[in-house]
């Protein structure tokens, strides 16, 4: 991440970010044109975000999606 344009500016795949429109934290899934693609740790289908509103997701608000997503699962039927 240099700074050098929308970019080179995006988490790489992988990691986790933060969509700062609605603040769902996911894995950096890669680019889709112009878009970030994010998906929530715990699966499911993919999201894109703008660029300019993707921010890398910090540790404890990583642990807190997948903890969500741990106990969503223990609900299922």
């Amino acid at each position: 991440m240099n700074g050098e344009g929308p970019e080179s500016s995006a988490p790489e795949p992988g990691s986790f970010a933060v969509d700062t429109r609605d603040g769902r934290v996911g894995r950096v899934m890669g680019r889709v044109g112009p878009y970030v693609q994010l998906r929530a740790p715990g699966g499911g289908a993919e999201w894109d975000c703008p660029p300019d509103s993707v921010r890398p997701a910090p540790l404890g608000e990583v642990l807190r999606a997948r903890v969500r997503e741990v106990n969503r699962e223990g609900r299922l039927p």
